[in-house]
């Protein structure tokens, strides 16, 4: 019971409240901040940036740093707030384990079960579909590079990723990730050094493509490339976990998080600036929608194969820590529905539908994953209607309704940029929306993409 009391016995001056099996064994506060950085470099730092060049190339060099710049900042101050706040509620010993719980008890119990709740839940396990099929791709492409004329389909591929992420779920705390997830840092500088390297070997090759930097078509083309370009890079920057991490942390947790956001952006301005602006340097408005598409050209590795193979091993293994931060939220959705916290974690009571249900939430994503191996353009709509809610208007929202400084700059700020964002999710919503209507015709389940 102690493990129970320590979540919300800080400087409190409220009695500490019971706590149910999700909170008790997946949402464990034993971290250290260095343990809370892994957790969020992973969270953050993933495959997906990847795909920053082709954002990029839709914006320009000027609009694209511009935006790549500004919503690092914004992330980064949207983060801190969300801590503040969590810290606040600590210290009145009602300390706040996950994202529905802060709309619960902030905003009303209707905003934290019809819609905060619902919308983390649909945002992470879509990344996790996500991180499945990428891992799957990321299996197939080395399959290639050994057997060029294979004839095994990218279904299969994604069938084995999930079969390692079936393993990997049955890791029974949020908190026991913390050594993964230090691997998947190291893991996730490798695979952008080696992305980055590559690029420019390429740029200076005698086979670089001829580079131009202007963004082509019409007004209407330029304008929804540019919303998808802010709605890549505004997923790219999300997160949507941020107060599942910081429930991780010992109490006191007063300043760790600082701590713990402070090196995860170290690693997240090294990565995401190096990786986009070498991308988009070297292949200019031809960059695709993974900058690793363009080591290939007509079937032909640009890159010598070892270098290939070792940054999709890379890419592979990190993307797999990834998926695994994302199911926390509903490992935790379950846990509190099937087990119960009166009694161990371990007890054949609590382990059987642990494994039984988690299995099946893998299996029910790695299914979606193998059929729709276009999920990259349903993503974007996840992105725009998840990330940009969760990461960029309700931090704001959350720290306004707690502390009310009204008539300050900071309230006005606040209130600027949610409403900003506001507007900006909903035009990348239509854009999302629209793409995936201009690309439904080429849409076939189980595609061998």
């Amino acid at each position: 019971m102690e493990a129970g009391l320590s979540h919300s016995m800080e400087d409190g001056t409220n009695p500490p409240k019971p706590l149910d099996a999700g909170a008790l064994f997946v949402l464990k506060s034993k971290g250290s901040w260095w343990h809370c950085a892994y957790h969020l470099t992973t969270s953050i730092v993933s495959p997906a940036i990847l795909s920053l060049p082709f954002a990029l190339s839709l914006l320009g060099w000027v609009g694209g740093v511009f935006f790549l710049t500004m919503t690092a900042l914004v992330t980064f101050y949207s983060y801190n707030l969300l801590s503040v706040v969590l810290e606040h509620h600590a210290q009145l010993g009602q300390r706040q384990l996950r994202f529905r719980d802060m709309a619960t008890d902030i905003l009303g119990p209707g905003w934290g079960r019809y819609l905060v709740g619902p919308i983390q839940i649909g945002l992470c396990y879509g990344t996790v579909i996500a991180g499945v099929l990428i891992g799957g791709q990321s299996l197939k492409f080395i399959y290639l590079l050994s057997r060029p004329n294979g004839t095994m389909q990218l279904y299969q591929f994604v069938i084995i990723s999930g079969v390692l992420m079936l393993v990997l779920v049955q890791i029974p705390s949020f908190h026991s990730l913390r050594h993964i997830n230090l691997v998947s840092l190291v893991l996730c500088l490798s695979f952008c050094a080696s992305a980055t390297a590559g690029s420019i070997y390429i740029g200076h090759s005698k086979t670089a493509p001829v580079k131009s930097y202007s963004v082509h078509g019409s007004v209407e083309h330029r304008l929804f490339g540019a919303l998808n370009a802010i709605s890549i890079i505004a997923t790219t920057y999300g997160n949507g976990v941020i107060p599942e991490i910081q429930a991780t942390i010992a109490p006191p947790v007063k300043g760790k998080m600082f701590k713990g956001l402070c090196v995860c952006y170290a690693v997240v301005l090294t990565t995401f600036f190096s990786v986009a602006i070498s991308g988009y340097w070297a292949f200019g408005n031809q960059a695709k929608g993974t900058v690793l598409a363009n080591f290939m050209v007509d079937e032909k590795a640009l890159l010598p194969s070892w270098v290939l193979l070792m940054t999709n091993v890379f890419t592979l293994l990190q993307v797999s820590a990834v998926s695994l931060v994302y199911l926390q939220p509903t490992n935790e959705v379950l846990e509190q529905k099937f087990a119960d916290p009166k009694i161990d974690q371990f007890a054949v009571r609590n382990v059987m539908p642990r494994l039984v249900f988690r299995s099946f939430s893998v299996v029910i994503a790695t299914t979606l994953a193998a059929m729709l191996p276009f999920f990259g353009d349903i993503n974007a709509v996840l992105g725009a209607f998840g990330f940009i809610p969760l990461d960029f208007i309700l931090p704001m929202i959350f720290y306004n309704v707690t502390f009310k400084p009204k008539q300050s700059l900071i309230f006005w700020g606040n209130t600027l940029l949610a409403i900003l964002f506001s507007a900006l999710g909903a035009l990348a919503a239509i854009s999302s929306i629209r793409q995936i209507i201009l690309d439904a015709n080429t849409y076939r389940l189980f595609a061998n993409i």
